[in-house]
């Protein structure tokens, strides 16, 4: 137990000091607004989908298949644990910050945050479990989280379910992966390039927010403090008991955990500006449960590693 904690807290320093570097580029006025909305859509439209492709680029293996079902079965479960909980236990009154609160318990940062670090600990089989993580996670943000974010039109861009970068990366790593095509190393090279650039750019990306909280005047408050320890320790050990108790073992648990116990994700940021909620409290939100998250994500990772 020691020892895996000692591992995933050495991988979980290692990003914040990543993040470490984003946060003095911020307060230097090197990374801006501008800049970093730019580094949002490289990560989003080149470097996310290659790493998934490249976790996808591997030899046939119909066990593997099996366990990639399993896998995208275990993502729901914990999507609808996380909807659960946020709709029973978030009890704010302002109907602006409980959709925000309801959305950040339900939707990690699991591609920013848990990408870099199941690479790290698990390799490709992490990513290839994290992909469908990702996958799953696309679906219900274009769908229940819509819903719950424009209560008032309840629009689904079917389109954007289908058509984003998650998607797209899963569907062309599975070409690859059922087929007996593969890449040509021309092209197969600059995938592993933009592969790389996944642990820093993002890292860097969560430093500029964690930069730009002004006041920490919401950790007074109640519903502030609810929605963290949801997000952060209750929605993660559901999951982790959850699959646990369904027999889940080895990287396929330790991947989904680590996805399961990531902050915030940067999405609620972008959303809750795009349908006029409280982006000021999601960013708090963002940023504050990063913070946080340097401690609990190594106990609860590393607790997962010690039982997988």
């Amino acid at each position: 137990m020691v020892q895996s904690f000692s591992a995933v807290s050495f991988q979980v320093v290692v990003l914040f000091i990543l993040i470490g570097v984003g946060f003095i580029l911020t307060k230097c006025n090197f990374l801006t607004k501008e800049c970093v909305n730019g580094l949002v859509k490289v990560i989003l439209y080149s470097v996310t989908p290659c790493v998934i492709i490249e976790s996808f680029h591997r030899e046939f293996d119909p066990d593997l298949l099996k366990q990639l079902g399993i896998a995208v079965s275990a993502s729901f479960l914990s999507h609808l644990l996380n909807i659960v909980l946020a709709h029973l236990l978030v009890r704010e009154k302002d109907r602006a910050r409980r959709c925000v609160y309801q959305f950040g318990i339900v939707f990690t940062n699991c591609g920013y945050m848990a990408l870099p670090l199941q690479n790290a600990l698990l390799g490709s089989d992490g990513v290839f479990f994290g992909a469908a993580y990702i996958a799953v996670y696309n679906l219900i943000n274009w769908t229940y989280g819509i819903v719950l974010l424009d209560n008032e039109k309840a629009k689904i861009s079917f389109s954007k379910i289908f058509i984003n970068p998650g998607i797209i990366g899963v569907c062309i790593g599975l070409f690859f992966f059922l087929t007996p095509f593969s890449l040509p190393p021309v092209l197969l090279t600059p995938v592993k390039l933009l592969t790389a650039l996944n642990t820093p750019l993002p890292m860097m990306v969560i430093g500029f927010y964690l930069a730009g909280i002004t006041s920490f005047a919401l950790l007074k408050d109640k519903s502030f403090l609810v929605a963290m320890i949801l997000r952060l320790i209750v929605a993660p050990l559901c999951t982790f008991g959850v699959l646990y108790l369904l027999k889940i073992r080895g990287p396929m648990f330790v991947s989904m955990v680590i996805a399961a116990a990531s902050p915030v994700g940067a999405n609620t940021v972008m959303f809750s500006s795009m349908f006029n909620k409280d982006a000021e409290v999601a960013g708090t939100f963002v940023a504050v449960s990063t913070l946080f998250s340097i401690v609990t994500m190594p106990l609860i990772v590393a607790f997962a590693v010690f039982l997988a």
